[in-house]
């Protein structure tokens, strides 16, 4: 049957994860829809626009209106499930500034946030002052989070001086004392918060960030010393906010519903110990459908956006009413759920091995007699003897290659052995899949087929996660997804690490071990995209090898639904990434420079040849750390 654009959504599951922001156009190209309505983005067909702008393989694409629409689903969702269950209070969403640290992304977050009342979460004194400088809502949260220090604190204050909504929430019994204090001395009123530590753990990889062993929060005698201390400072009406953090990319819902029920709970005990408390911060933890199978998976969730909404103002409005208090204004610090979408990694596949093509195969002549036999247990196989003659095959692979290793066969014989095995194995792996049972020895034989295509990028720069925690990441070409993908490969980057390789994908029901792409064209392109990457990958990539920050550019649909980039920025040089590891780069030239001048005097090199050796050196420094296929 033949391949089409609906064939290929549901091979790459772009639906199910997609969340109606990723779609296939009748030309087989990606389409991105950042507002989810019928206006697109073609990746491809926007390759020759960057160009023009110089923009280089590998880059990012990130699309600001994506923040928005995420935003307002979130925000959306709070405000229906607040008019459903008739909730008093109203909701505050907080982003998390570690979760993307870029300038670009912090600023469209606040701005399309602004009338919504966002907020922003520091966890440093550095972040703290990116938070103070933008202009959010006056009656929006700075909460700032994480371990303390005077100064810290002291910045906090000030920001309480300039109107900002600064809440300091206290991460351990130490820093009451350390706020209580550096705020008399200020004679500056806080606002105070506590994190609390919860008996209830989330799920998924990060499950270990919370429970009773994890790194923050309060037991229940510290949260109680700290009401007395506060009581001591005459400050017990400065704890304006409880804080809890269930984890990051939480994939049951129950876990959820467990962990704000047990939040609210304490929130209401301590007002019952005479806390006026406004806030109830359920901390991070919505999480990313990056598989799409809408399960308890570690990268995916079995609910919703609203599901989560209704679940949080549900659990705190039947606490508070079987308590009798006021139920609180509601916080949370979705980061993850907020960016993830919004950016992919395009990169340009170039290189296949050699035996892995689908060429013709010729065995000549003078070929030995074992690759003759070889060759006829390739065409002879069928579907009903394609088992017995795999181990014929593999049998006879080992002769010849022993034969090889006592010199008996040639260089070219061996060559042929190993196309051979490779087209024998695909055979009879395309056989034994049409039976109903598949043998185990044939789903390894499938592993070890698998082909390997190399992708200019660098895994540990772009897509650390993928690396350091097995995250996945929806990964599809952005073009001839029209026609049916006929390699089961990975992508390997340009590091010379051999960690430096995708080889694990999404799938409805299972995690893959490779891919479906497409034979490489001879002189051709081949782009894939790594989708969903916009959160943490761009503050945790490391630079192995040197490789450096990607190209960029930014991209939004005008009103007439034409896309438009409006900023595009180069990623690193050499020079620089070098500077970030103590090189002096000039220092660096001039080192070579007396070494081409010494060369010269010596009569061992020309000094046209010095001068161009020269010449390339400074243009290696200033060059793109990624390779130039073009």
């Amino acid at each position: 049957m033949p391949f089409g654009t609906r064939d290929a959504k549901q091979l790459y599951g772009i639906d199910a994860w997609g969340n109606d922001y990723f779609d296939v156009n009748a030309k087989g190209h990606l389409t991105v829809h950042p507002l989810r309505d019928a206006r697109s983005v073609d990746v491809h067909d926007l390759l020759g626009r960057l160009k023009r702008r110089k923009v280089r393989f590998p880059f990012v694409l990130r699309f600001p209106q994506m923040l928005g629409a995420r935003v307002n689903e979130i925000f959306d969702a709070f405000d229906h499930a607040i008019r459903e269950f008739g909730y008093p209070q109203a909701y505050r969403g907080v982003f998390p500034i570690k979760v993307n640290q870029l300038e670009p992304v912090v600023a469209d977050l606040v701005r399309a946030g602004r009338d919504r009342g966002m907020g922003l979460e520091a966890g440093s004194k550095a972040e703290l002052t990116v938070a103070l400088q933008h202009d959010i809502a006056s009656d929006s949260l700075i909460v700032c989070n994480g371990y303390k220090d005077e100064a810290y604190v002291r910045l906090a204050l000030r920001g309480r001086t300039l109107g900002r909504n600064v809440v300091l929430i206290a991460e351990k019994p130490q820093e009451i004392d350390l706020i209580a204090s550096v705020a008399e001395r200020m004679g500056i009123e806080p606002r105070i918060g506590v994190r609390i530590r919860l008996r209830t753990r989330g799920s998924g990889k990060w499950e270990r960030s919370s429970g009773p062993s994890a790194k923050f929060g309060f037991t229940t005698q510290e949260l109680l010393d700290a009401i007395d201390t506060l009581k001591r400072y005459d400050m017990l009406d400065a704890l304006c906010m409880i804080h809890f953090h269930a984890g990051s990319q939480i994939t049951q819902i129950k876990r959820i519903k467990n962990a704000v029920k047990e939040g609210a709970r304490i929130y209401a005990k301590m007002q019952a110990e005479g806390c006026h408390l406004e806030y109830l911060n359920v901390g991070g933890g919505l999480g990313v459908d990056y598989d799409g199978s809408h399960s308890s998976y570690e990268a995916s969730m079995n609910y919703s956006v609203q599901e989560y909404a209704n679940d949080v103002v549900y659990a705190v409005q039947e606490i508070c009413d079987a308590e009798n208090v006021p139920p609180p204004t509601l916080v949370s610090e979705s980061g993850r759920a907020l960016v993830a979408y919004h950016s992919m990694l395009v990169c340009e596949v170039k290189s296949q091995n050699a035996e892995t093509r689908n060429g013709k195969l010729i065995v000549p002549a003078d070929a030995h007699e074992s690759v003759v036999e070889l060759f006829e247990i390739w065409k002879g196989m069928t579907r009903k003897n394609h088992r017995e003659y795999l181990h014929d095959a593999e049998e006879m692979r080992d002769e010849i290659l022993d034969s090889f290793q006592l010199g008996y066969l040639s260089l070219r014989d061996r060559a042929l052995t190993e196309r051979l095995m490779r087209r024998i194995g695909n055979q009879a792996l395309k056989y034994a899949k049409a039976e109903r049972f598949v043998p185990e020895e044939f789903e390894q034989l499938e592993r070890r087929l698998v082909t390997k295509y190399i992708a200019n990028f660098s895994v540990f720069q772009s897509i650390p996660d993928s690396w350091a925690l097995d995250q996945l990441f929806p990964v599809v070409p952005i073009h001839r997804l029209d026609e049916r993908p006929t390699v089961e490969a990975t992508l390997c980057d340009v590091t010379c690490d051999s960690d430096g390789e995708i080889d694990r994908f999404v799938d409805l029901r299972d995690v893959k071990d490779s891919l479906p792409l497409h034979e490489l064209d001879d002189g051709e392109s081949y782009y894939v995209a790594v989708l969903m990457i916009g959160a943490y990958q761009d503050v945790l990539g490391d630079y192995h090898n040197l490789f450096g920050r990607v190209d960029e550019a930014h991209v939004v649909l005008t009103k007439s639904g034409q896309p438009r980039v409006i900023h595009a920025s180069r990623g690193d040089e050499a020079q620089d990434v070098l500077r970030l590891f103590g090189h002096d780069p000039d220092a660096m030239v001039e080192a070579l420079r007396e070494h081409v001048d010494d060369e010269v005097k010596a009569r061992r090199m020309s000094r046209a040849n010095a001068r161009r050796a020269l010449a390339e050196y400074k243009a290696a420094l200033a060059d793109y750390t990624y390779l130039d296929f073009d």
